[in-house]
């Protein structure tokens, strides 16, 4: 979840400080000519006064005019060489009256000429388009008239260089850019935080979730931390545990008693079946029917009541050198293999250890050897292999009987359930049952799965580190 929801959040801010950041980069663009066009404006407004100075000198027939005329000259010249911006005072017809540098001309047309025009009417030009840093050529034109009696009589335009313009705005540009990344991270670590005391709740739950899917009932949630929804979430889960498995001790505790409430009375009925079976016939088949049967009853009480227990008891883990352990239960075996024409062998490492209770890793490996030995016909093979499956140590149990279908791959193991097409073999339907609550107490598991071309492969599996760890 918090692979989807940071990504989110991440894009959502970073979309806020693009919306900011883009129009802060305009504005910052668009002032920084502002101050150039108005610094212009006002050297214009000086020159428009000293070219009034001689124009009206001029009309007036002074003998001072051109020596006037030079002076302007001049300051003009002055001014282009310390600013390098070009400077000139142009009569209407586009004729010079004084200029800098001296082979300046106004541009025949585009926006300059547009400026001069605007000039002539009588208005100060319109401010001049943007100038962005990455036009090197661009050029900052600024016109105003020169008024003599109320009649514009000249136009003083200036042609300002926009590199020192240009390079301060991109420093701007940087500054703001290194801001909304400072801005970013701390919003990612913001936002960091945030899944994180929003989702360590869930994560917990989650986890609490799954231990008790897997068995261990005792799974709680520590309701501090989070939303305070995910805190009242936490209360109802840890309500809803607390019932579960006292619903659970209850069901185990009716079994438990049950089978053996149940044991004293079957024994009593299975001697008196005993002494009647005396005052028959040896060969009487309905006396051998019903002792069959309550035998088979018998061994059903005693696999109920190990359920209970299985379900019931913690595990005593310990490392336990797993390969051995099969090799000790595959000798066991293999008298009962030969007397069934079944070939029963063990391959993989000798030595491979893993955390389980020795008892129950035990128990697990008998009751999935006797059941592939009960469905493998004679002349077919049982291959028991041991290896290590990177954090468990696996045991897998290979057999060539006629195997199960998927239907059926997804039952084994429940409770009572077995294969219509094997009901006739002796069995109670709960050793896979019971082998499965002994592991899941320490960490392990069984599954099931198709062994090509027939068959059918159990993998048992432990953790090769403790579970606590």
């Amino acid at each position: 979840m918090r692979a989807r929801l940071l990504p989110l959040l991440v894009v959502l801010m970073a979309g806020v400080l693009l919306a900011l950041g883009f129009p802060l980069a305009v504005s910052l663009a668009a002032g920084q000519q502002q101050g150039v066009v108005v610094d212009r404006i006002d050297d214009s407004a000086r020159f428009a006064a000293l070219a009034q100075f001689v124009i009206d000198s001029e009309g007036a027939g002074h003998s001072g005019a051109d020596e006037r005329r030079e002076t302007l000259q001049s300051e003009l010249a002055r001014y282009q060489e310390l600013y390098g911006i070009r400077v000139g005072i142009f009569y209407r017809d586009d004729n010079a009256m004084a200029r800098a540098p001296g082979w300046w001309r106004l541009p025949a047309d585009g926006e300059g000429r547009r400026a001069f025009e605007e000039a002539l009417a009588g208005r100060r030009s319109h401010d001049p388009a943007q100038v962005w840093p990455w036009q090197t050529d661009g050029k900052l034109l600024v016109a105003s008239p020169v008024v003599l009696d109320g009649d514009v009589v000249a136009v003083v335009v200036t042609e300002s260089p926009t590199d020192r313009m240009r390079a301060r705005t991109l420093r701007g540009w940087l500054l703001t850019a290194a801001g909304l990344a400072a801005a970013m991270l701390l919003a990612f670590g913001a936002a960091l935080r945030l899944t994180s005391w929003v989702l360590k709740p869930v994560r917990t739950l989650d986890a609490a979730a799954h231990g008790i899917a897997t068995g261990r009932m005792n799974s709680r949630v520590a309701e501090s931390g989070g939303p305070p929804e995910l805190r009242r979430l936490a209360t109802s889960f840890n309500e809803m545990a607390d019932n579960v498995e006292e619903v659970l001790e209850q069901q185990r505790a009716f079994v438990a008693d049950a089978s053996h409430q149940l044991r004293n009375p079957l024994a009593a009925l299975l001697l008196r079946i005993e002494l009647l079976a005396l005052e028959l016939p040896e060969d009487n088949e309905e006396i051998a029917s019903v002792r069959a049967e309550g035998k088979r009853l018998a061994q059903v009480l005693d696999d109920l009541l190990d359920l209970a227990l299985a379900e019931h008891a913690s595990a005593e883990l310990a490392v336990t050198d797993v390969g051995r352990l099969a090799a000790e239960r595959v000798a066991a075996w293999r008298p009962l293999a030969e007397e069934k024409g079944v070939r029963l062998g063990l391959t993989g490492r000798a030595a491979v250890t893993g955390w389980a209770d020795p008892i129950a890793l035990s128990s697990a490996l008998d009751a999935v050897i006797d059941n592939a030995l009960k469905f493998t016909p004679a002349g077919e093979s049982v291959e028991v292999s041991v290896a290590a499956d990177g954090r468990y140590a696996r045991v897998v149990v290979a057999d060539r009987g006629p195997g199960l279908t998927e239907e059926e791959l997804a039952r084994i193991g429940d409770r009572f359930w077995r294969s219509g097409r094997h009901q006739n073999v002796k069995g109670s339907g709960l050793g896979l049952s019971i082998s499965r609550a002994l592991l899941a107490a320490g960490g392990g598991s069984l599954a099931y799965e198709t062994n090509p071309p027939h068959g059918l492969r159990v993998t048992v599996r432990v953790p090769r580190s403790s579970p606590q760890g």
